[in-house]
């Protein structure tokens, strides 16, 4: 008898259609990489105040994310090509096994910068997890289904991003942060488990392919150079400084010397086959901006809760319960429509609009559970047109051969934004209050810090609105895409 999955698109699932059984099989195997690669980029934003307090360094906390984000950025695409030339199944085993042993060491940590690198090594797996889901999502389920089915995995990644505050306050209010690594190791044992019982993929492996190893060094290199001065000008050094030049120069001589390497090469590192693609490209820079924006807001508004109001870790992370329940809502509403209208590149330019004034409308009012409850739903609302989207636009141009390099295309833009917008909103708020004052406010000895960060903070979140604003724009240049 045959495979489910393989009986299902014995036709090609760009003709056949998925049944139930085959997609009740492959959502219990791919929801749990979805959600840990979702929830570990923000799962440490209630805790990262408990965690500075534990070991130290506060000013270089913003790493604890920029780390993971960092090294999930330069893995994507090299997952998308491992994934299409030997099996997407396999890859995805291979990055679960890589997060787990990058938790525990995070687990283990008796150090601020013990903890970061050990956030590396766990991004280094997580890079794989949304990747190689969404590319197995687009190797099962046919296109004019997928909006059908995308609404339930857009719904699994929005829960995990946004929730990952709510439960990381809970578990530091009540035990200790370093539960919240232990916790990823049965999960991601399951997930193996659950990844195992799927048939092997397919391999689209071109005679000759070879890797581009130095392609990867280059990347990784520009990449880490530019978010490490992003996170350190303005509070470390001077924007106008030596250092700061030096970092620049460095980070934009790599970049032209990856541009160089990428474009002669015959199968580069980078997708640029794809982002060639109008539709692509304009795709890939609206995820830059949404995710920086997006980020953001779900990894400093609890610690602006807690360092500017005094807030509790528990109660910063329910705050973000608004924001999940309207990108739960926008998500949902945005597959429905898309299944019905068959045009996935029109919901982000209406969506972002009202994203971007529910943002600016956070730097400019008090910080009362009403209204940031209130302004999180209808950031929520719009930011949830975006992920949903994004993916059927990519695969769709694409192509089913190219399915890895699409979803690597839209995990790079998604990641690339998260970590320069968490590196971009630190840097702007710890530049513009000094170490004493965060200190100050960090343990509440001193109003007047408080409302020094207070003031940062509301800039950083007014900028944040114009970033969603851009997004808004460049998601009207995206052309017509029908599925």
């Amino acid at each position: 008898m045959p495979h489910p999955l393989h009986a299902s698109s014995s036709t090609g699932p760009d003709d056949g259609v998925v049944s139930r059984a085959a997609f009740v099989q492959l959502f219990a195997a791919v929801m749990l990489p979805i959600f840990l690669a979702a929830v570990d980029q923000t799962l440490l934003a209630a805790a990262t105040p408990a965690i500075a307090r534990d070991l130290g360094d506060f000013a270089d906390s913003a790493w604890i994310a920029v780390g993971y984000l960092l090294a999930s950025t330069i893995m994507a695409p090299l997952y998308g090509r491992l994934g299409d030339r030997y099996g997407r199944r396999d890859a995805l085993i291979a990055a679960l096994g890589l997060f787990a042993l990058g938790s525990l060491a995070c687990a283990l940590a008796q150090g601020m910068w013990w903890l970061i690198a050990a956030r590396l090594l766990q991004g280094l797996g997580g890079g794989g997890l949304m990747v190689m889901s969404q590319a197995l999502i687009g190797e099962v389920v046919p296109p004019r289904q997928r909006p059908r089915f995308q609404a339930y995995f857009g719904m699994v990644f929005v829960l995990a991003s946004v929730t990952g505050p709510v439960l990381g306050g809970l578990v530091v209010s009540h035990f200790s942060w370093r539960w919240l690594f232990i916790g990823n190791l049965p999960l991601a044992a399951l997930g193996v488990w659950r990844v195992l019982r799927l048939p092997a993929s397919a391999r689209y492996r071109q005679p000759g392919e070879s890797h581009d190893a130095l392609g990867v060094v280059l990347f990784a290199a520009c990449a880490s150079l530019m978010l490490l001065w992003l996170t350190l000008a303005g509070h470390r050094f001077a924007w106008a400084s030596w250092p700061s030049a030096v970092m620049v120069g460095l980070a934009l001589g790599l970049g032209g010397l990856l541009l160089q390497r990428e474009r002669g090469h015959p199968h580069p590192f980078l997708p640029l086959e794809l982002l060639r693609l109008p539709a692509i490209a304009w795709t890939g820079v609206t995820l830059v901006l949404f995710a920086a924006a997006l980020f953001a807001l779900v990894f400093f508004l609890p610690v602006y809760l807690q360092v500017g109001h005094a807030t509790g870790a528990a109660h910063a992370g329910l705050l973000l319960l608004p924001l999940t329940a309207g990108l739960v809502l926008g998500a949902n509403a945005t597959g429905r429509l898309v299944a019905r209208t068959g045009r996935p590149d029109v919901p982000p330019r209406w969506g972002l609009s009202v994203a971007a004034l529910a943002l600016g409308l956070l730097g400019v009012v008090p910080a009362v559970p009403l209204a940031i409850g209130t302004l999180g739903v209808v950031a929520g609302l719009g930011f949830g047109t975006v992920m949903p989207t994004s993916q059927l636009v990519v695969q769709t141009v694409a192509g089913r051969s190219r399915l890895g390099a699409a979803a690597a295309t839209v995990s790079l833009a998604r990641s690339t934004g998260a970590a320069v917008g968490t590196a971009v909103f630190g840097a702007l708020v710890f530049g513009l209050t000094s170490s004493a004052d965060l200190q100050a406010a960090l343990h509440a000895t001193d109003p007047g810090a408080a409302q020094t960060v207070i003031r940062a903070f509301h800039l950083a979140f007014f900028c944040a609105g114009g970033l969603t604003l851009l997004a808004a724009w460049t998601s009207t240049r995206v052309p017509r895409v029908t599925i």
